[in-house]
Formats: structure tokens, sequence, C-alpha cells
């Protein structure tokens, strides 16, 4: 029988990030197909009567046909009991991304071969390079005209300051693509297509380099161009080191198409080999080991609504160490209070799986009755602690809102409280004044969609927004303030937040300046405590 410390050991959590439409939801699909967690892939299209992707589970997503929330997926391969954190690719939901990728243990980058290195891979790499987690590169679409490897490389290099290490290398790309030779086994994988655009799994070919069949297999020019390009790696590329890679600073890149499954088998096989267990959290009493049999966990997402025949909330907990077992008593350590864990669910997108146990890396959701926050700790441990929090940021955009029927007030009050409390959106209102009207703050403008839509059909409330133009927020850090004497331009101003604390909304960075010169004592910050 398996002992605790294997079990954890077998854990592997990460998370998949990339720009808009580098076919980061096609290559956990195909992830899953190969675990044996689903039949057949869907692909993701807007198109009436295609099937949407498994990771998509918001019907606003399988519409658009992009993904808008994270999406938690578990199954196991070869001995690996695997946890996919897939999130939003799109930048207007970049702060679900951000709380998501501080519960992985590592992070797959998806590039699109023609497009390269893109603004939004930019400030997702930034954040995993902040936390110092391993980074597994897959430039993907190969199957179409794609940039040259080499190029990719020194961008990869370049733009994102990380060393590279090509673990296979591409044969060929667009229609002339044949497949990828891996450079540890030294052998070539030519896949075959199998079945309409890669649904099922590909089968492949194996043969060594140099064999006078490649020529057939491959063609002579595509043959000899990889003979040289091997050469050249060998001689000239960084060399492979794990503990480059274990500390973020070495990237092993993988080509292949997710899209026809070239390339995908070898990349999951090669991840599971060198990415880490679950790793050390940091926390108010210092790091805590995974090995530690106290269990302890941290919310890094709340979800309302995401099985209509529930209507529940579920809070999604990163389990950092020991191990979970249902019905246990745990402390809220914010809350200061012992909850019970009656019912911890495992997911595959919206459908849920109750589960007996669970062990430090899984993520499971439990239910929540309106007492979590993103960034709370739960634990066993006879001293408690804190892990570090999950950094808010600040919106950018901002609109007013009403609800058009004002019978509706109670399911409009629970709807965005609701909403609020995922941390999708930021509420704010006139300091002492109640809900009737509020202002909305988000991070990207496609939130408002969003919140317009899941009120809509989730709690039947119509809404009117209207754009405001404030674009900068500042908390006032004062404990004593009296805002009504506050010395401010028109354009500027003051609310506060749903815990009351106050705060200030600006147009431009000038108004900034004005409040502080012109309010002697005054004390701004830019995130909320």
């Amino acid at each position: 029988m398996e002992n605790f410390a294997d079990k954890i050991q077998q854990r592997r959590t990460f998370a998949i990030i990339s720009h808009p439409d580098a076919g980061k939801t096609t290559l956990t699909e195909k992830l899953l197909l190969y675990g044996g967690a689903i039949q057949q892939a869907g692909i993701v299209k807007g198109k009436k009567g295609a099937r949407a992707a498994v990771s998509d589970w918001m019907e606003i997503e399988k519409q658009r046909g992009i993904s808008v929330t994270s999406s938690v997926l578990q199954f196991s391969y070869n001995g690996c009991c695997i946890n996919i954190l897939d999130t939003p690719g799109h930048q207007d939901f970049s702060e679900d991304t951000y709380r998501t990728l501080m519960a992985a243990d590592s992070a797959v980058m998806v590039i699109d071969a023609a497009k390269g290195v893109e603004a939004q891979t930019k400030k997702l790499f930034k954040v995993c390079t902040m936390r110092g987690i391993p980074i597994f590169t897959f430039i993907n679409k190969m199957d179409r005209e794609a940039r040259s490897p080499f190029d990719l490389l020194e961008e990869i290099e370049q733009v994102l300051g990380i060393e590279t290490y090509p673990m296979n290398w591409p044969i060929g790309s667009g229609k002339e693509f044949k497949g990828v030779y891996d450079r540890r086994e030294k052998e070539i994988l030519a896949f075959q297509h199998a079945g309409r655009v890669g649904q099922k799994q590909a089968e492949k070919i194996e043969a060594h380099l140099g064999d006078a069949g490649l020529n057939t297999l491959l063609t002579k020019p595509l043959h000899d161009t990889l003979c040289d390009d091997i050469e050249l790696l060998d001689g000239a590329a960084y060399e492979f080191d794990t503990g480059k890679i274990q500390r973020g600073k070495l990237t092993p890149v993988f080509f292949g198409s997710a899209l026809t499954n070239f390339g995908v088998e070898p990349f999951l096989a090669d991840f599971l080999r060198l990415s880490p267990p679950p790793l050390p959290r940091d926390a108010s009493a210092g790091a805590v080991d995974p090995l530690n049999p106290d269990f302890s966990a941290f919310v890094f997402k709340i979800q309302a609504n995401m099985n209509k025949a529930h209507r529940d909330r579920i809070a999604f907990l990163r389990i950092c160490s020991g191990r979970f077992v249902r019905g246990m008593e745990v402390l809220h350590v914010q809350g200061g209070k012992k909850v019970k864990l009656a019912q911890g669910t495992q997911m595959m997108a919206s459908e849920r799986e109750l589960v007996e146990e669970a062990y430090a890396g899984d993520i499971i959701g439990v239910f929540d009755p309106g007492i979590f926050s993103i960034g709370d700790t739960l634990t066993t441990a006879k001293v408690p602690f804190a892990f570090a929090g999950i950094p808010t940021f600040a919106p950018e955009h901002f609109s007013r809102v009403t609800q058009v029927d004002t019978m509706k007030r109670k399911q409009f009050v629970k709807g965005m409280e609701q909403i609020a409390q995922e941390g999708a959106i930021q509420i704010f209102r006139e300091p002492g004044g109640g809900m009737e009207e509020v202002i909305v703050g988000v991070v990207g403008v496609l939130q408002f969609e969003v919140l317009e839509y899941r009120l809509k059909n989730e709690y039947n409330v119509d809404i009117r927004m209207q754009a405001l133009p404030y674009s900068l927020i500042r908390w006032i850090e004062n404990e004593e303030c009296d805002i009504k004497a506050l010395n401010l331009t028109s354009d500027t101003r003051c609310v506060e937040d749903m815990k009351g604390r106050y705060l200030l909304l600006f147009t431009n960075a000038w108004s900034i300046n004005w409040a502080v010169e012109h309010n002697k004592g005054l004390l701004l910050a830019e995130v909320g405590r």
C-alpha cells in the first residue's frame, strides 16, 4: 500500500498559460485525451452545433469560443495524479489567471509557432518568474506555416530572459510538417494524421536519425536540414541542466501541434519526468513542507453557480500540506472559527465528483456558505498560521450599474456581492450609501459583458451600465479621515469599498498628485489591504 509521502510525490499541479488563440485549450484537451479522462476532444469553435471545449464550462465561453474563467481538471497518467489549471488567455481576465498561478507548482507556456512571444505571454511569464517556478514551453501549430525554430528560441531568450533547451526538434512546418526528433532518445517520431482534426490519439512511427529510409519518409532535403540543425544544437545551444529548470532559469522547449496530436504525448511524458512534485509554501510561520502531516490549504478561487442544478458557491482550495479527509474539521484562520469540510469535490470543468481524500498538491472544491475570501487559509495545525496573501489588482475600467426592475433589488444585491466575492469585479458605492446604485471596477472591459450575462442568466436581473471616465484608483490609508474636508479636483470621486474602506477614483495621474499636494498628511495606496 502506498504511503502518505508517495501519494504526495505523485502529484503534479501546473497551470497552462498563453496569449489568446495560441492553442492552450486544445493542448489541455489533448492531455486529457492521453490521460484517458475524455474519449474525444471537443474543438473550441463558436459555430452552432460544434462541441465546446471540455474546460470551458460557462455558457458565454461556449458561445464566444474563449475561456473567461479558470478551470480545474484532474486525471491520472503513468502513475502520476495530474491537476491542470486551465486559465483564461484573454487579457481582460488576467486577474483570474494571476490568482490561479499562485496555486501551481509549475507552468506550461503555449506559444504560436507563427507569432512567437506575444503581449499576454510576457505578462503571465513575469508572474511565473516572480514565484521562481519551473516553466515548460510548448511551441504549437507546427502543422501550419511557422517561423524558424531558431528564431523562436532566440526570441524566448531575449524577450523573456530565460535560457532554452529544445527537447525535440521539428521536421518541417505547415504542409511539410513530418513530426519531431527526440534529442534524448535520439530517434524520430513521425506522426501519421489519424482521424478528423486529431480527435483520436495519433499513431507514431519510430526510426533512427541517419537511416537511409528516412529520405523516403521525410524527403532528402528535410532529412539533411534535420541533421544539420541537430549538429548545430548539440554544439552551440544551452546545456541541459535540471537544477536550472527547477529554479525557472531554463525552459525545456517542445515543438508540436496540439490540434493534430503531433508531439503531445512525448511532451507529457517528459513534463511528468522533469516537473516538480508539490513545493513548500511561504506562510507567516515560515515555509510549509508538503509532507507535514497537518492539513493546510488556501483559497485561490471562488465560483458561484457553476452548476445550475446546485446554485451554490464553491471555494477552490490548493492543498499545501497533509491530507484532506471528507468531513474533517479545520480552522478558518481569517474567520477565527472551526469549520467542517463536509464535502470535497474534484473537478472536470463543471462536472463534479465527491472525493473521500486528497493530498498536498491537489485542488479540491468545498462548499462555501459565504464565509471564505480569496487568499484565506484553512489548517489543522495546533499553532495557526496564514499563507502569503494573493495580490489584488487595481481596476482600470469603471461603470455605474443599476437594476432595471427595482422589485428585484434582493436578487441584484445577491448577484453583485457573490460575483464580487469571486474576485471577478470590485464594487464601490457612495460613502454610507446602499446598493441601489453601485460603481463596478474591472481589470478588463470584457468583464462587464460577463457581469451582465451572469446577472441575467444566474440571477434573472437586467442591469443598466453607464461608463465612467475614471482609470486610476487609490485607497485612503489614514485611519481618521474627514472625507468631506478633502481638497480634490472636480473630476475626482470619493467612494467606499465593500469593507467600508474609503478610496478615491481619478481620471489621470495629475489629479492624484493634486490630492497628495493639497491634503497634508494624506496617505494613498494602490492596493486595498
